[in-house]
């Protein structure tokens, strides 16, 4: 297949597009600019080709899709976190919406009928329960959950009006190597692994599910393979929700020696923005329709991490 990955360059769009070239895939990574990430891919793999451009930028995107008349889109590309989006919400709904409504405008114009949507557990707001499902309401409060809410919406527009294929994977704490955010579980494992003491005020009883980024890439390749889908939203999770408090013992345990802690109550970002309650995505649906199974709960993934980031590829 011939596939467009929008955000190619990202941290998870580089991960689909090395995993679908992997496979014999023809990749076409749209972004703003290169990565180091995406720069490794394109060595490796010749049938992955890098396309710099905006995604708010019509023209572009109409050229691109007509050029190249891609199989399916894998849809990425967006300002993402809390903090980024209330930082500048202008941009974030500009990227985010308006880049979407570019992407899935052009698939209409130009015949291509599915795309793969990575949105986000910040479409449901404040958690309700410690384990949610995907009919749990969605009451996004940040610019960021909201944007990516809409998005859906638009998106289901367009498969009611004009017969796309459209498929929302709602993921939660994405980490791994090359994640360039720095949070939890980065700064936790960049720090022990450096042998550099790091002790954070407060978090150490907040909840989420954190799902490796070879697990993400997982879920969002087989929503893309599946023929057909019964539903347009998917889980693709761990299933559980480890307290931030638990990670740092893990890490801990896992680089003995290790200078970490963190001291209680809830989360708070870098800029002082409390995180509303979350939990873990019941991972359910993905588990019975595309044969999703998490390879790497938190443990695991942790220990995956480590190693990467002690090979220099953290």
């Amino acid at each position: 297949m011939r596939i467009l990955v929008t955000g190619g360059a990202g941290f998870i769009g580089s991960a689909v597009a090395a995993a679908l070239a992997a496979r014999g895939d023809e990749v076409i990574a749209f972004d703003i600019a290169r990565s180091a990430r995406l720069d490794a891919v394109l060595t490796d793999r010749p049938n992955v080709a890098f396309i710099q451009g905006e995604i708010t930028e019509w023209p572009q995107i109409a050229a691109l899709v007509q050029a190249r008349r891609p199989d399916a889109v894998v849809h990425c590309a967006a300002v993402v976190g809390v903090t980024n989006s209330l930082a500048s919400p202008i941009g974030t709904f500009r990227v985010n919406v308006d880049g979407s409504l570019n992407v899935l405008e052009a698939m209409r114009l130009f015949g291509v009928r599915r795309l793969v949507n990575l949105s986000s557990e910040e479409t449901y707001g404040v958690f309700e329960r410690d384990r949610i499902d995907e009919s749990h309401p969605n009451r996004p409060l940040a610019p960021y959950g909201i944007s990516k809410y809409a998005v859906e919406r638009l998106a289901c527009d367009y498969v009611s009006a004009y017969g796309l294929e459209v498929v929302h994977i709602r993921t939660c704490w994405v980490y791994g190597p090359g994640l360039p955010r720095p949070r939890v579980p980065k700064i936790l494992v960049d720090a022990a692994v450096a042998g550099r003491a790091l002790h954070l005020p407060g978090g150490g009883d907040y909840r989420v599910d954190h799902v490796y980024i070879e697990d993400c890439v997982d879920g969002i390749v087989r929503a893309l393979d599946k023929p057909a889908h019964r539903f347009d939203v998917y889980h693709v999770s761990t299933g559980e929700a480890p307290s931030l408090g638990e990670i740092v013992e893990i890490v801990k345990e896992l680089v003995p020696g290790a200078d970490l802690s963190i001291g209680p109550g809830p989360y708070r970002f870098v800029d002082g923005t409390q995180a509303v309650r979350k939990g873990a995505l019941d991972n359910t649906r993905a588990r019975t329709e595309l044969g999703y199974a998490p390879r790497f709960p938190i443990r695991q993934g942790l220990a995956a991490y480590v190693e990467a980031t002690r090979a220099g590829r953290g």
